[in-house]
């Protein structure tokens, strides 16, 4: 195809960075806040008196969790989002690697809740991730407030 561009290059949804930037903090926002409130729901409809000490376990393992991992992957992924410019498949916010974690993670996800293991230990590991999965947002929903 020398000389014209190929059917998918003329027909992609492509975004400017500051699009990426939004579709990536509000993923990790969305998917952070559904988990925290299954995970709240789960942990208070069955864990009893312990509920609360157990949520804010749940809160502060999330919080460390934020700190020490997904902080530096929000960065490296805004940094990339910055890096490749505008243009670019609005799918591509996150590389076809990440989206295969996504994939994992959801199915582990899945799995995990098709266990015997009660809902509310697995209402404390969603509050947690979803807790971790909204602190880490904050980096990408920075680097967009700055983008702008």
């Amino acid at each position: 195809m020398t000389g014209s561009i190929g059917w998918f290059d003329a027909h992609k949804p492509a975004a400017s960075r500051g699009a990426h930037l939004l579709c990536a903090a509000m993923m990790w926002s969305i998917v952070g806040t559904a988990l925290l409130g299954f995970g709240v729901y789960w942990t208070l409809g069955s864990a009893g008196v312990y509920s609360p000490w157990l949520l804010l376990a749940a809160a502060i393992v999330g919080l460390v969790k934020a700190r020490l991992v997904l902080r530096r992957s929000a960065d490296r992924i805004a940094r990339r989002i910055l890096h490749r410019g505008d243009g670019h498949c609005l799918g591509g916010f996150l590389s076809w690697r990440l989206w295969l974690l996504v994939a994992v993670m959801a199915t582990a996800g899945r799995m995990l809740r098709m266990t015997s293991i009660p809902r509310w230990v697995i209402g404390v590991v969603y509050a947690s991730v979803g807790v971790a999965l909204l602190a880490g947002s904050r980096s990408i929903w920075r680097y967009r407030m700055e983008a702008e």
